[in-house]
């Protein structure tokens, strides 16, 4: 009797293991491996043809990433709703910390073990987290009244001014970027959305006065690169000739001259599609964004399949942010938005930026598969 049960019990487990593995996006998981192998292979090429310092750590993390990513698609999804506060406390947690015990040229990592932390980058997944459950339970009456959104502007402020204050200018705009996305996504009164464009257009000389003079240089920078050219315009300056010198087809991959004669600062993390682009030219550089544009627009259509809010507002948040890396990465190293930390995502060089956006993945698979269970 027994030896039956178990016989089903293997059976039952087979079929859903099964059952499940056939719901999972193709289209998503090809799209990394993709992206995967262009970080992987351009991060080859920043080191002079060399698989250390870079290449060969960020596969070890991608593919340590992948499985991670595989391990929570196989998750139930109500797992995330119930995690969504603590991981949010440990967030906020995390960075207050780095305060404290933070480490590096400027203090916004936490070593642990040995291994570098950015607790700004796995705060984004946090916040999409606690936003997406408080909005869970909201009627469209409330949604129409302005007391709604005081908690989730405080949500959205707290971390948002802790990493700007660390100092991170760029992340922490990002992070309040992302949460007023949400915001919109879930169907802001119009009258909040006015109220808050008066008020930041108000406060922005209070906000100009706080920047650090590194901060106001790379505005003025943005605005006129030439008014520094070897200091704070250098970047911009090196970025535009290297990706104008790789014309249609480029020079050819391990042949870029900028990137080898180390004209390129950060070439391996922030400014590494500028290498991309020098070596494949503009046609490698386009196909590169239309693979992201098939990653990121296969994420909102899960958003507007799925029937639980909160699995709506996750996988959107997930999905936007992907798309703010995009657009401030492609954005800052063309010249077309000022310099701000912002990686390539599962390109660019960075553990913690990889495995935030492998496990967001992970995220929207699992949701992607259990879209007919209810939270």
């Amino acid at each position: 009797m027994n030896y039956k049960l178990n016989k089903f019990s293997e059976k039952s487990f087979s079929y859903m293991f099964f059952s499940k593995l056939s719901k999972i996006n193709l289209i998503i998981i090809l799209s990394i491996i993709l992206l995967g192998f262009v970080g992987v292979a351009s991060l080859y090429s920043a080191a002079g043809g060399y698989w250390d310092p870079w290449a060969k750590n960020h596969l070890i993390r991608l593919i340590f990433g992948m499985c991670l990513m595989l391990i929570l698609a196989f998750l139930p999804q109500d797992i995330f709703f119930k995690l969504s506060v603590f991981s949010f406390l440990i967030g906020i947690l995390s960075l207050i910390l780095v305060k404290f015990i933070g480490t590096g040229n400027v203090q916004r990592w936490i070593t642990l073990g040995g291994i570098n932390f950015q607790p700004s980058e796995a705060m984004k997944l946090a916040l999409i987290l606690i936003l997406a459950r408080y909005f869970d339970h909201i009627s469209r009456i409330e949604l129409d009244k302005l007391k709604t959104y005081i908690l989730p502007i405080f949500l959205i402020l707290l971390p948002g001014f802790l990493v700007i204050s660390q100092p991170d200018l760029g992340t922490g705009l990002t992070i309040i970027l992302l949460g007023l996305a949400i915001l919109f996504f879930v169907g802001i009164s119009m009258k909040f959305v006015i109220l808050c464009f008066i008020l930041l257009a108000s406060s922005i000389p209070f906000i100009w006065n706080q920047l650090y003079d590194y901060q106001k240089d790379r505005i003025l920078v943005f605005l006129n690169p030439e008014i520094d050219s070897l200091g704070s315009g250098y970047q911009i300056i090196q970025s535009k000739i290297a990706i104008g010198s790789g014309g249609l087809f480029g020079k050819g991959y391990l042949l870029g001259s900028q990137s080898r004669l180390n004209y390129l600062p950060e070439k391996h993390t922030d400014f590494i599609f500028t290498l991309i682009s020098e070596e494949l030219g503009f046609l490698g550089s386009i196909s590169i964004i239309l693979i992201f544009c098939i990653l990121i627009t296969s994420i909102m259509k899960i958003s507007f399949r799925v029937k639980s809010l909160f699995s709506k507002i996750v996988t959107f948040g997930i999905g936007f942010l992907l798309f703010l890396y995009l657009t401030l990465n492609i954005g800052m190293v063309c010249g077309l938005l000022p310099v701000v930390g912002a990686p390539l995502p599962l390109i660019s060089y960075g553990g913690t930026s990889l495995l935030t956006v492998l496990i967001g993945l992970g995220i929207v698979l699992s949701i992607s598969i259990n879209d007919k269970e209810v939270l």
